[in-house]
Order: C-alpha cells, then structure tokens, then sequence
C-alpha cells in the first residue's frame, strides 16, 4: 500500500501553528498532520509561509508573515542577521533561546534515548555577546575589489560585515586591517569558480587572558605577492600580533585550512589559559572558541569526575590536551588519546608547559588505542570523552566498558547522538546520573551537554 502524497506543493501558501524548534533553530509545525520546518519562525506562533521543498515526510517553508507573534520575538540586532549563517536565534530574547536549548537536551534522551536521568538547568551567559576568540573570514571579489565577510546561509556568497556581534571585538578591528593592508597592496582574492588567485581566508585568534593575536592567511598557492610589505603593515597596525602564519589550501574543497603552515613572522603558537592551566594555540589546534563557558563547562566535568588525586583518567579525542590537563591536578595519571599526531605533539608540549609530569599522551584512534590499553591490563577510574557530532563509535563504547571505570564523563555537541551512546551504554551496565546542558554558543542553535554516566553496581 503506498504512502499518502504529501498535503503540500513547492509554491505553495499555507498557514500553520509553530510548536516547537528544531535543532537547527528553525520553528516547527504541522499543517494537515505533516511537518513543516520554517527559519526565523518561533514556538507559539502562528505564521504564514511559502512551501520551498518537499519531502516524502517533512517540508521547507519560507517564513512571509508572523499572524500572530511570540513575546520571546526581538528585533535582530544584527543587520545581516537574515542573510549571514553564522547566528540562527537572534531573534528570539536570550531566556527562551536557553529554554529551548534545554527541552532539546531534554527530548533527546526521552524521545531518542528513552531514558532517565537527572536534567540541571541550562548554564547561560551573563554577557552572551561578543564571546568567539577566533574567527574565519573568507576572501572574494567584485567588480575588482577585494571582499571578505561571512557566507550566506547555505551558499558560499559573501556578505561583507565589518563587526560581528558575537566575535571578540578585537578579531573585527584585527580583520579589518588585514582587509586594508591587502586591498592597498592589491592582493589578489582567490576565485573559487576558476580555481586562481591568492588568498582565501583570514583566520585570527586572540588569547583572552593574554591578550596575544595570531593571524593566519590562507592562500592558494605558496605564492604571496608583497609578502614583505604585508607582513610589515600588519606588524604596525595590529596590537598584540605575535604570530603571523601563511597557510597553504590549493585544493578545491570547504576545508578551510591545508596541511602545510609557515611562519611569516614571530611565534608558531600564541598562549592562552583555561582555568590554572596555560596552552599553546597553533593555526589547526581545537582550542574552545568560547573561553568565559568553556571554563564553566570544564568545572562541570570536574565536578562530575569527583577526583580524589589517586584515580587514573582517560582522556578520549584528547586534541591538544585541555580536559585532561585540566583535570590533572586531581588525579594520580592521566592519558590521552587523539587521532591527530600534531595535536598529540600539541599536548605534550602542553603538559610540560605546565609542568605536569603525570600525563601521556598517545596518538591513534580512540576505538583501537582503548581495547589495546586493556589488554595489556590498564584500568581506568573515570573516563573522558568528548567527541564530533557523530557522537563515539560502538567499539569504543564496548572498549570504555571493557576498561570497567566507575565514572565516565561525556561531552558533547550534539544531543542525538548523545542520547544514542547514554542508550548503548545502559544496555552494557551504565547509566546516565545527571544532565548539565551548557550554552557554549549564544545567538547559535548549538548546545553542548556533560554528563555522568556511572557503573551500575551489582
């Protein structure tokens, strides 16, 4: 028997109640029983839409009239806000942009996970503006001028911004010299179509507690016309600058940094802190872009770890070292793994910048470094892991139960795929304790979560 046609058409005009948000902050609703996905609309609305896509069991609609509105909605404060994909929530007030996050931690492990466990109110920002310590900027051009700004939503069209709401402003001011030095040397921008030119994108970091900048250009080829010109502009017009890095992408493809980097000036690194512990940041480390909440979120898995200074900890997908390190203090060892030899080195290095004697690193994917540790005997009293989207593969779920910890502590940015692990893990003897949703990305629709997931005893 064949499924019923969808009750929609592309170009169609419907109206429909708003009941919930995605987890792409677009509003959700029914209309004629069959779900319609509308951006920039809000719970508790009724709106009317234009149909953009069909599918066999949802549709895409295009927000044209709020009929009747939400008192959570705000005027954007962004002038791009519509245009730009960087922020999908900025015009809902901040208290319900946290509300929602928090009931889409809470359907997940209901919902996906089916599961129980002790759900903490959502950790907000007292300030949830002008928080991102890094910042990418692509380059292109237009009738001869050089441009740089942020992406449309969903295409690679560039919208100039000269300041972005959610960036430190220190990243604008150091984005907009770069963007005159090279638009007075006449620099080529780099043409994805014809896959030609020089440069490609602009990547600042600045360390908050250190005040050091670092500034990567990201060009085509090895080529970087007037490079001793550049170099000495932006060594006079940007504070701070203790690292200015040329990094080579020459293949076609979104990935915005390629593999070799070069120092056109100063330091390969620059320095910043989380909490007591000091790191080295280089072009490619994953280093938190929010450092006010990533200092919340981190006391949140200490808390959760309960360390008592005689416990062996295992860090999974360590990258450059923070949670471990961070936790350091607390325990008797900690080892690291990470799939990425430079992030490896990385966090050596970040262990003896520190002084801490009593952490190891080892380079390797997780799934196959764990069985490995635990038939040579290790045993592991608290687990760490903090993994991509997609969430832990299941052999390295079944080698965390293997290592039989009493605690593992899971971070993570995607509550589906969370919710699906805390499920396996329960099957295997574990249980999810305690939920702390955390809101690393104001204005965004992302949400990260910890919790402690503990060994069910027998």
């Amino acid at each position: 028997m064949s499924k019923p046609k969808p009750p929609v058409q592309p170009g169609e005009r419907i109206t429909l109640p708003i009941t919930g948000q995605s987890h792409t902050g677009d509003g959700v609703g029914k209309y004629k029983g069959f779900t319609v996905f509308v951006p920039l609309a809000i719970a508790g609305e009724q709106v009317a839409a234009r149909v953009s896509r069909v599918k066999k069991s949802y549709a895409h609609a295009q927000l044209e009239e709020v009929l009747q509105g939400s008192s959570h909605r705000v005027a954007p404060p962004c002038p791009v806000f519509d245009q730009c994909g960087g922020c999908q929530l900025q015009h809902i007030d901040y208290p319900a942009q946290l509300a929602s996050k928090e009931q889409q931690v809470v359907d997940a492990f209901t919902r996906i996970g089916g599961l129980e466990a002790e759900i903490l109110p959502i950790l907000g920002m007292k300030e949830p503006w002008s928080y991102r310590n890094k910042a990418q900027v692509p380059f292109g051009g237009r009738k001869g001028k050089i441009q740089a700004g942020f992406y449309a939503a969903g295409s690679h069209q560039i919208i100039p911004l000269d300041h972005c709401l959610i960036q430190q402003p220190d990243n604008d001011r150091t984005i907009q010299q770069v963007i005159e030095s090279v638009r007075e040397l006449d620099i080529p921008p780099y043409d994805e179509e014809k896959h030609r030119g020089c440069l490609r994108h602009v990547m600042v970091r600045t360390g908050i507690h250190t005040q050091e900048v670092m500034v990567v250009l990201v060009t085509h080829g090895s080529e970087l016309p007037h490079r001793k010109q550049l170099v000495a502009h932006l060594r006079e017009r940007i504070p701070g600058l203790v690292s200015l890095i040329q990094n080579i992408q020459s293949h076609r493809t979104n990935v915005v940094l390629g593999k070799e980097s070069r120092v056109l000036w100063g330091e390969p690194v620059i320095h910043d802190r989380i909490g007591h512990v000091r790191f080295a940041i280089s072009p490619h480390s994953f280093f938190q872009v929010n450092p006010v909440q990533t200092e919340v979120l981190y006391e949140q898995v200490r808390r959760m770890a309960a360390l008592t200074g005689k416990e062996t900890v295992i860090d999974a997908y360590c990258g450059i070292g923070t949670i471990g390190l961070y936790l350091a203090k607390d325990a008797a060892q900690v080892l690291g793994v990470e799939s990425v030899p430079q992030a490896v080195e990385d966090a050596r290095h970040n262990a003896e910048l520190n002084g801490i004697d009593h952490a190891r690193f080892e380079a390797g994917p997780a799934e196959e470094v764990l069985p490995r540790w635990a038939r040579e005997g290790l045993r592991a009293d608290v687990v760490i892991v903090d993994p991509p989207r997609k969430g832990c593969a299941p052999e390295l779920l079944d080698a965390i139960v293997n290592l039989s910890p009493d605690r593992l502590v899971y971070v993570s940015c995607n509550p589906a795929t969370l919710a699906r692990d805390a499920a396996y893990l329960k099957e295997r003897g574990y249980t999810s304790r305690q939920v702390q949703p955390v809101d690393m990305f104001p204005h965004t629709s992302h949400v990260e979560t910890v919790v402690l997931i503990s060994r069910i005893k027998e």
